[in-house]
């Protein structure tokens, strides 16, 4: 059992909702799993996996949108990445002085697209399948799979080269109090070991905004679990330096949680009290939601924001004013997803106090998947 402190609220904040990018009845409408960053001059931009077919298909591209009145209006998504493979889970985190950092990663997902490819009784569709399927050959697997990172001096206008990164997590990494980016994520050791779940949860810095990483540490991992079930994690910083860590878990083929009595699609957390050298034992939550994303709030409250993909779908977040030690959770933002293809929501906080958070979710019932926006205040 988890010693953390927990009370599910389990009702509705009040909140005002909008649209980032949506394309609900477009072929390359779908978008998924993005992450909003200040950009540093004054700008709101969020970075997210676009203008693709479906939740796995051979058209993921990066894709960022720039907002220059608080999130009101968008620009159109602008392509960053376009490689053979599907580009997905994009990460953006402020470096300071204009410098941004994006972060992403692509897999070999053509057994998974054959199949579905398989499943099309629309000739059309299934004529841009197999072109798109067409571009996932051995050689681009070779040169395009695995963690990657790009660099922006200018506030997310313009990108640098990409570069190979050691880890992948959805929303990249963050900026500590001290100016260092930490980057708490999955080890990617392969393709074929990622697919199995291979891999630790590492820890990595940097104190050059991104250029040159180094590992700091391996997280633990709970009794009766193995690396196999941990997957995307996210970090925050509370007033006093401290770490916390929130980590998705769930079954893997071999390793189911019943034994370790731990829930399926849930979060463990754990600390560091040293910038990130040591951790505590992990200690898992046991309710439904993931994955995570931290913010530190000006409050003093950490602040949690996740998917909930059973029951009422939608946009959930939890709020610590502790330092994580306890949480209230099940705040409702939105419960009214049309299935669970839906989350992975991130949060930044506006000059009034209040919070904005963008994550994707149907507009409506067999639409593509858009990118929404919800602005709400903590609660008292």
């Amino acid at each position: 059992m988890s010693k953390v402190k927990l009370s599910a609220i389990g009702r509705k904040v009040q909140a005002e909702h909008g649209v980032v990018s949506s394309f609900p009845d477009d072929f390359f409408g779908y978008f998924g799993w993005p992450t909003v960053a200040h950009s540093g001059d004054g700008a709101l931009v969020v970075a997210a996996s676009g203008l693709r077919n479906a939740h796995v298909c051979p058209f993921g591209r990066t894709v960022i949108c720039r907002s220059e009145d608080g999130g009101r209006t968008w620009t159109s998504p602008q392509v960053v990445n376009d490689s053979p493979l599907d580009d997905r889970d994009a990460g953006l985190v402020a470096a300071g002085g204009g410098r941004m950092v994006l972060t992403w990663f692509t897999t070999d997902n053509r057994q998974q697209m054959a199949a579905r490819l398989q499943a099309l009784d629309d000739e059309r569709k299934a004529a841009h399948w197999r072109a798109g399927l067409a571009r996932v050959t051995d050689a681009a697997v070779d040169r395009y799979g695995g963690a990657w990172m790009r660099h922006s001096d200018d506030g997310g206008l313009s990108w640098g080269p990409p570069k190979k990164l050691l880890v992948t997590t959805p929303h990249g990494p963050i900026r500590l109090q001290t100016g260092v980016l930490l980057f708490v994520g999955k080890h990617f050791p392969s393709m074929e070991g990622f697919w199995r779940g291979d891999g630790a949860i590492a820890a990595l810095s940097s104190s050059d905004g991104g250029r040159e990483w180094d590992v700091v540490s391996t997280l633990p991992v709970c009794r009766e679990t193995a690396d196999n079930n941990y997957h995307e994690a996210h970090v925050g910083e509370v007033a006093d330096g401290r770490l916390v860590v929130l980590i998705r878990i769930e079954n893997a083929e071999g390793y189911p949680l019943d034994a370790a009595g731990i829930d399926n699609f849930s979060l463990v957390k754990t600390v560091s009290d040293d910038r990130g050298h040591t951790w505590s034992p992990p200690e898992p939550l046991n309710f439904h939601g993931s994955p995570p994303h931290l913010l530190s709030h000006s409050s003093g409250a950490l602040v949690c924001t996740y998917g909930c993909r059973q029951g009422d779908f939608g946009q959930r977040a939890m709020v610590s004013r502790d330092g994580g030690e306890s949480w209230d959770y099940d705040l409702i933002l939105r419960d009214d997803g049309s299935d669970g293809d839906l989350g992975y929501p991130s949060s930044v906080e506006l000059t009034d106090g209040s919070i904005f958070t963008v994550y994707y979710q149907r507009e409506r019932p067999g639409a593509q998947c858009a990118l929404l926006w919800t602005r709400w205040a903590l609660p008292d």
